[in-house]
Order: structure tokens, then sequence, then C-alpha cells
């Protein structure tokens, strides 16, 4: 079946497999070199916790981009804004500490993460979004632990690579299952 759409859907779900790919690439080398210095907020450190919120707002340009063909794609510019105040707030906070850098991560990893819950439900039609979609409400939750994590006696950055790994495999995922509809079938 051959509708006309059908050719702006795989170009999409290609697209969005490609960056998924990516994405699930940069979050696992986040991760590791994260946890050889998440113990304290040092500038290695503070480095990788600017960067991975400038990294999401490079790839919902990506994806924006990408989805025009398919959505309006005005949400993943929020993201982006969203994702640039988060870094610049990260690079303030470091000023202030771990708690305050936990606030922002958390601020930012539940809005992110209600952009990517909305953005993946309409797409449910090109396939590979229902990791899309539990990683937006996991990471909603993730971010409210963030921020309740920040008050704890001993606050740790390393949750944040706790937020990276599923995030990384539900990309991972997606991009597996879009696969099917990249190809058109």
């Amino acid at each position: 079946m051959t509708t006309v759409a059908a050719p702006g859907i795989s170009t999409t779900a290609s697209a969005l497999r490609r960056l998924y790919f990516v994405r699930f690439a940069f979050a696992i080398v986040w991760a590791l070199v994260m946890f050889t210095t998440a113990k304290h907020l040092g500038p290695l450190a503070m480095t990788l916790l600017v960067l991975y919120p400038l990294f999401d707002a490079a790839a919902a340009l990506v994806d924006a981009r990408a989805s025009r063909a398919t959505a309006t794609p005005t949400l993943l510019y929020v993201n982006v804004a969203i994702s640039l105040l988060a870094a610049v707030g990260l690079a303030f906070a470091d000023a202030s500490g771990i708690p305050a850098v936990l606030r922002v991560w958390g601020a930012w990893a539940i809005l992110a993460g209600l952009v990517q819950l909305i953005v993946a439900i309409p797409r449910r039609r090109l396939g590979g979004q229902w990791p899309m979609i539990i990683s937006g409400g996991l990471s909603v939750l993730a971010g409210a632990s963030f921020i309740a994590g920040a008050s704890a006696d001993n606050p740790v950055l390393t949750n944040a690579i706790g937020y990276a790994i599923p995030g990384a495999i539900f990309f991972l995922i997606s991009a597996i299952r879009l696969g099917r509809t990249a190809k058109g079938n």
C-alpha cells in the first residue's frame, strides 16, 4: 500500500533512527566518563554536566528538522530552549555545589521528559515510540528524584549516570524498532 505520507514517514523514521543511535552512543560514553569523575564536583564533572543538555539541544534541533515532513516541530524547539537554559543554569549552579546542580538537573529532566513524552505520543505511527514514551515518563520521575535528592545529607552526582544509561537503552530500542518503518514496511 502506497500513500502520499509514506515517503515522509519513512524518511522521518530513517532520520530519527540515525539520531537515536547517535544519542545512544553519546549517553553511554558520557556515562562512562562521568563515572570516573562523579565523586566530586570538579571541572570535568561540570563540563560533562553542562555538555549533556547541550547535546540534547543539538539533538532536538536535528529531530525538529527531520520531523518537519510529518509533524510540527514546535515542541522540539521548546526542548532546545529548555536544554540551553539548563546548560546555563548548570554552569552557574557549579558555584553553589552539588545540591544546586541536582536541582537544575532535576528541573531539566522533568521539563525535557514532558516534552519527550508529548512528542512521542503522536509519533506512535512511526513505530519505535513506546520506549520514548516510557523514557519521557521516567525522566519526569527521575527529575523529581534529583530535586528530592538534593536535600539529602550527602547528595551525589552518580544519580546522573543512572539517568543517562536507561535513556541510552531506550534510544537504542527505539532505533532498532524504527528500522522497519525506515525501510518503508
